[in-house]
């Protein structure tokens, strides 16, 4: 007996009806509620938990805060964080700070990756009258990362950005590694903002499948899948 056509419409009108609203609309008609889910739960955006590398033993407990949370700066680990004067002496500090910034240095945060040279991002920031969003140009792939603590990085290291540079990448399946031709790292009130560029002229096309950005801050470290297959906006890959 055959069963009624009805039956095997209902998965699709199912699929249909989960389709966010900005996909099948023009930029120009999208609502501010469009514009923060593309910003905040699209496949150009995604909040992640970093994993947290253990501190060495000799500064675990109290010691701890005198390295501002392991910041980076200090060789293989990241740097000497803010808890280290600009003359190398170190910060007196009460047991109570000491506590209270081991405990946030141990706790991981909840950051923010975006794929931030992609046109939807960028129409979604203009949408939202972000005048605080990172500047772009057409020649770079730019990663962005949002809400790094204080703590993880040290703003006075003269080798910051290089070593944020150095600890980054995008990784393709049988490809080599796409290194960021550079990095910029923008203090913000709601934290740090850090900006990976990548040279356009390694392509990334929807045959790549899956670009993985992966990268280290301080002790924090970053794996983050984006799909091509869903990074497009009407019929066209955006990156």
């Amino acid at each position: 007996m055959m069963r009624p056509l009805t039956l095997f419409c209902v998965p699709i009108l199912l699929l249909a009806a989960t389709d966010p609203a900005w996909q099948t609309k023009p930029i120009a008609e999208w609502s501010q509620e469009d514009s923060v889910q593309v910003l905040n739960d699209s496949p150009w955006a995604k909040k992640v938990t970093p994993k947290v590398l253990k501190a060495p033993d000799s500064v675990r407990g109290g010691n701890i805060a005198q390295l501002g949370g392991m910041g980076i700066g200090m060789p293989g680990m990241g740097g000497m964080g803010g808890g280290m004067g600009r003359h190398g002496g170190a910060r007196p500090q009460t047991s109570d700070t000491s506590s209270s910034t081991a405990a946030s240095s141990s706790t991981p945060p909840s950051l923010t990756i975006r794929w931030e040279s992609a046109l939807p991002l960028q129409a979604a920031e203009l949408k939202s009258r972000n005048v605080n969003a990172p500047s772009m140009d057409e020649d770079h792939y730019a990663v962005a990362v949002y809400g790094v603590p204080s703590h993880a990085v040290n703003m006075d290291s003269a080798g910051l950005n290089e070593q944020l540079k150095g600890q980054a990448s995008l990784k393709r399946t049988g490809k080599k590694d796409i290194n960021p031709s550079s990095v910029e790292v923008i203090p913000r009130d709601d934290g740090t903002l850090i900006v990976y560029f990548f040279s356009r002229s390694k392509e990334i096309t929807k045959q790549d499948k899956e670009v993985d950005f992966s990268a280290q801050i301080g002790r924090f470290l970053l794996s983050v899948p984006f799909e091509t297959s869903q990074m497009t906006y009407q019929g066209k890959l955006e990156l």
